[in-house]
Order: structure tokens, then C-alpha cells, then sequence
């Protein structure tokens, strides 16, 4: 159940559309859920979304959540940051985000749904952004809708996602931006390329340190295509170690050298800037240890 105190700085009632729309992020599709949830109550009575008024003081409750199919889990997560309206896990290598088809049990979902039970909290699953399966590190995930909503590309210009990896060879120059279209590499359903006829691809980059055989950088997306770090490497001839699917060297890790290390964004209730952090896993500390 979902429980909002009005804070209004006038005296003068508002609608509660336009409350919740100015002062929660409520986007339109999230509304008419709320509206036609039969759960809608101001100050503990039910009555009509559409047609209410709140004022200041006010208290708002509903309960939106859809049923879902994944089955909660008894499993170790390393909790970065959380509040009543989000959290941030550091996901380890070899774990999916969501459930599939094929694999519906061990995954990022199944966890927090055991940690939600666990707490007695009523969330669903809401994760703000994907990491790859052998991608390590900080994934944000809202608890409810509208939260991820705010957070998503439409609601927020301020979300920044920053990675480290490990690449062949020394990049020239030792830093800069690489903004190369990507699209999908036909027949493949997988692979992704840069293509002049694919979708606007941005990340920026800087070289850490280097050995000049093997380089630690990292990496800002502007934007957020599938594989783009992969991509973008790969096509400046410098494959992330690891990464079999666009050329990468497999004799020192056996999954892509990618690690979500750094979430910067503006918390979408409070104000705060966040700025989460999420340390080497050790196979990269393995690999850097000697440069």
C-alpha cells in the first residue's frame, strides 16, 4: 500500500491528478492505474480519484500492485543503498536481472522479492536500468512505479551510469568520446555493430592506467543502447578481455572485464544528489594488481 502525506505550501485544495503529477512524478499510465485500483482513499476513506480534492496534511493511500510471477529466493545480496523508495545492489558476475523463460530461478528479481517478503514490504520488481549477466556492479531498483518512472530517460536528465573495464592494448588517444551509431548485427538476435544506419550511441572514455598490452579505463554513457561499451571497444580495436562475443582475449578473465562502479543521479523524492560507488570484484584486481 502506497501511503502519500500531502504537503502543500497554499491553503487552496488541488485535484489530486494534479498533486500527484506535480509533486510524485506520476505519469499518465501510473494515473489510471491509481484511479481505477478501487483502492483509492484520502485521510483512510475510499471515494473517487478523479473527482477528489486534497489540501494540506492530507493523507493518500492505494495500492497498485500487480500479482507476479517470480518466486522469491533466499539469496545473498550486497545492498549499497536504500531508503522507502529504492535501493541499489552491487549485482556479481554470472547473475541475471530478471527472470527468463529458460531461467526463472537465481536471478536479481527472485532475491529482492524474498528481501521484500522478508521485511514484510509489498513491492514489485522495478529495476531503473539492466546489466548484462557477466556485467558486475550497481543496478538501481525503484519500489514502486512511479519512482521508476522518474528515473527512467523521460523523467530524469541527470542519471549517470559509470563503468570500469579492462581492454586490450592502449587507447590513443588516452581519452575522449566515441559517438558511433550501433545496430543489430542481422541475422544475429545478439550481436550489435555500428552501423551508419543504427541508433545514436555516445560513451566517453579514459584510460586509468595502462601496461600498454592491457588498459584500465573507464567509461560514462550518454546513451544506452544494448552492448554499447562492448560495441564501441571492439570497434576501436580495443575488445574489453573477456568478451568472446566481439573478439576479446579469454586468457585472463572468462566473462566480459566490465563493472558498473559509479551511479550519480538526483533523488527524485527528497532532492539529494546520490553518488554510489561499488569497488573492483576481484577478478579485476587479479588482472590490474601487476600495472
Amino acid at each position: 500500500m502506497t501511503r502519500i502525506e500531502v504537503k502543500l505550501d497554499t491553503l487552496t485544495p488541488m485535484p489530486v491528478r494534479a498533486f500527484l503529477k506535480a509533486h510524485q512524478g506520476i505519469s499518465n499510465t501510473i494515473w489510471k492505474r491509481i484511479k481505477n485500483s478501487g483502492t483509492f482513499a484520502i485521510n483512510g476513506t475510499i471515494c473517487n480519484a478523479t473527482q477528489a480534492n486534497v489540501k494540506n496534511g492530507d493523507i493518500i493511500t492505494y495500492d497498485i500492485l500487480r500479482p507476479t510471477d517470480i518466486t522469491p529466493e533466499d539469496l545473498p545480496l550486497d545492498i549499497r543503498y536504500e531508503d522507502e523508495w529504492l535501493l541499489i545492489i552491487n549485482k556479481p558476475a554470472g547473475q541475471l536481472v530478471h527472470p527468463t523463460t529458460k531461467e526463472s530461478s537465481g536471478t536479481v528479481g527472485n532475491a529482492l522479492m524474498h528481501y521484500f517478503a522478508a521485511k514484510g514490504e509489498a513491492h514489485a520488481f522495478h529495476p531503473v536500468h539492466r546489466l548484462d549477466r557477466d556485467t558486475s556492479g550497481l543496478l538501481l531498483v525503484a519500489k514502486e512505479p512511479q519512482i521508476q518512472y522518474q528515473l527512467s530517460p523521460k523523467g530524469c536528465k541527470n542519471f549517470q551510469r559509470e563503468y570500469q573495464a579492462i581492454i586490450q592494448g592502449e587507447l590513443t588517444p588516452a581519452a575522449g568520446l566515441v559517438d558511433a551509431p550501433i545496430a543489430r548485427a542481422l541475422p544475429s538476435i545478439i550481436l550489435r555493430k555500428v552501423s551508419p544506419d543504427g541508433q545514436s550511441a555516445r560513451t566517453h572514455y579514459r584510460t586509468v592506467k595502462t601496461n600498454g598490452q592491457l588498459s584500465l579505463i573507464e567509461l560514462q554513457l550518454e546513451t544506452g543502447r544494448t552492448h554499447q561499451i562492448r560495441v564501441h571497444m571492439a570497434h576501436l580495436d580495443h575488445p574489453l578481455l573477456g568478451d568472446d562475443l566481439y573478439g576479446g582475449n579469454m586468457d585472463f578473465i572468462q566473462r566480459q572485464a566490465l563493472h558498473a562502479f559509479r551511479l550519480s543521479f538526483k533523488h527524485p523524492m527528497t532532492g539529494e544528489k546520490l553518488i554510489i560507488t561499488a569497488p573492483p570484484p576481484a577478478d579485476f584486481l587479479r588482472i590490474t594488481a601487476d600495472f
